[in-house]
């Protein structure tokens, strides 16, 4: 699919990223641009230990730069202070992990309005859309379930509704099918697919399997900190 505008959506200039142990310094990332438009759907590759998932994270402002910008919709985060920052995802970023990191006691439409209610947004405020993400994610009929009455597919579909219940500009996904088998893992990846050309949502996702990738628009290929 065609990205939705020309807009970019996410900016990386210069990236590096060090690591320092002791005397020790490990360059993960070395030197890394890109650029991610309004509305595609990219895959971020490469071997382990290639510096992916360090630079999703970057560009998801959940890590810092060494040195470098970060633009998300032309808002320059690399320096952004912690509460400015955590505003920030908050409102304007989703995030999807390879573990679901659901709590356990809440049931599902709680988990997915939790970080809403925790920016102290009003439920009633959101009832219309969280009927139509729990719709989306296929969810309808498991709502008052928790997350041990579910299976891990289940359980990422929540994942997924918690990410988008905000309506993220950009939504990251780390692995979100990295610790599913390879059906649940395929019906992960056609819902992020409908998810990115119904709602043109942009979505950045580090992934190791190639078959997950296909259903990105482009992808990225990290090798030894760089992008190739």
């Amino acid at each position: 699919m065609k990205p939705l505008t020309s807009t970019i959506a996410v900016e990386g200039r210069h990236i590096v990223k060090d690591f320092r142990l002791g005397e020790t310094i490990t360059n993960v990332l070395k030197d890394v641009s890109l650029e991610v438009m309004q509305g595609e759907f990219v895959s971020i590759m490469g071997p382990s230990g290639s510096g992916k998932s360090t630079l999703l994270y970057i560009l998801g402002g959940l890590d810092s730069p060494t040195s470098g910008t970060i633009r998300l919709n032309g808002t320059d985060i690399s320096h952004l202070k912690d509460e400015q920052m955590s505003r920030l995802r908050r409102q304007k970023i989703g995030f999807v992990f390879q573990f679901y990191n659901l709590i356990p006691n809440l049931n599902v439409e709680e988990n997915i309005m939790l970080p809403l209610l925790l920016d102290g947004r009003k439920w009633k405020d959101y009832k219309k859309k969280l009927s139509y993400i729990l719709e989306l994610t296929g969810l309808s009929d498991r709502q008052k379930h928790t997350p041990r009455e579910l299976s891990g597919g289940q359980q990422q579909r929540v994942a997924i509704a918690r990410a988008l219940i905000g309506s993220p500009e950009i939504l990251f996904a780390d692995e979100p099918t990295g610790n599913l088998d390879s059906k649940t893992g395929a019906e992960i990846m056609h819902l992020l697919h409908q998810i990115n050309e119904e709602s043109k949502q942009t979505i950045i996702m580090v992934t190791h399997s190639a078959e997950a990738a296909k259903s990105s628009s482009r992808i990225i290929t990290v090798r030894d900190g760089m992008v190739e």
